[in-house]
């Protein structure tokens, strides 16, 4: 009788990324009800104001315009139109899976900003550049949406054709291109730099939980070593 061969070093591969994976939940996890509990329900303010004072020493009109042109790509005016692009795509090539999966992640992601808002009602920053805005400050909802739009781009880009260095390079750009997005919020005083900094966490443990779930559900079977994305 042929014994199955096991792969050994594939085994530990998975294991040590799922090891990995979980250890990056939970810290992600920590800080945000770290940053909850101290930032916004404590109103602490001194890693606010330090961070506030570090980008008002260097910033000028030009730095501003170009912080509002990244800010802008954190809006739902453009992620809205984004999303219906990339899903329509997915369902003119019959690959409803992926459409399924990535209105599913953008809709829960946005459902749960709103609802962490309404919880803990928290004031925007005075005197910000952007004005008009009515919304409640915690969390980052530009930071979430776009980290999240990121994610989904880089998990569509990994399950890709293309070279693996093409893939590192892209995958590099959107996670550098949503920090820069966050990081504009705070420019701009439409944000507290503790409200990107817990809403990158978020991003990251939704990221994780949501493909985690639709797997579970059955929502992404797909082969990636036989179907790739092209």
């Amino acid at each position: 009788m042929v014994q199955p061969v096991t792969n050994k070093k594939g085994i530990l591969k998975i294991s040590l990324k799922l090891v990995l994976t979980g250890i990056l939940f939970l810290v992600c996890l920590f800080t945000f009800s770290l940053i909850a509990h101290e930032a916004v329900l404590e109103k602490e303010e001194v890693f606010d104001n330090k961070v506030f004072s570090f980008f008002s020493s260097f910033s000028s009109p030009g730095f501003i315009n170009l912080m509002e042109i990244f800010t802008f790509f954190g809006s739902s005016t453009f992620l809205l139109s984004a999303y219906v692009v990339i899903i329509g795509f997915f369902f003119i090539r019959k690959q409803y899976r992926y459409g399924i999966d990535i209105a599913i992640i953008a809709l829960s992601s946005t459902g749960l900003m709103y609802v962490l808002k309404q919880i803990f009602h928290r004031q925007r920053p005075d005197l910000p550049i952007i004005k008009g805005i009515t919304s409640y400050s915690f969390p980052s909802g530009h930071t979430l949406s776009s980290f999240i739009f990121c994610s989904i781009l880089v998990y569509i880009i990994y399950n890709s054709a293309l070279q693996k260095w093409l893939k590192w390079l892209l995958s590099v750009f959107l996670v550098l291109f949503a920090i820069t997005i966050g990081m504009s919020r705070i420019v701009l005083k439409a944000h507290f730099p503790t409200d990107v900094a817990a809403s990158f966490c978020l991003g990251i443990i939704w990221v994780i939980l949501a493909f985690w779930l639709l797997r579970k559900i059955g929502f992404s079977k797909y082969n990636t070593a036989k179907k790739k994305i092209s």
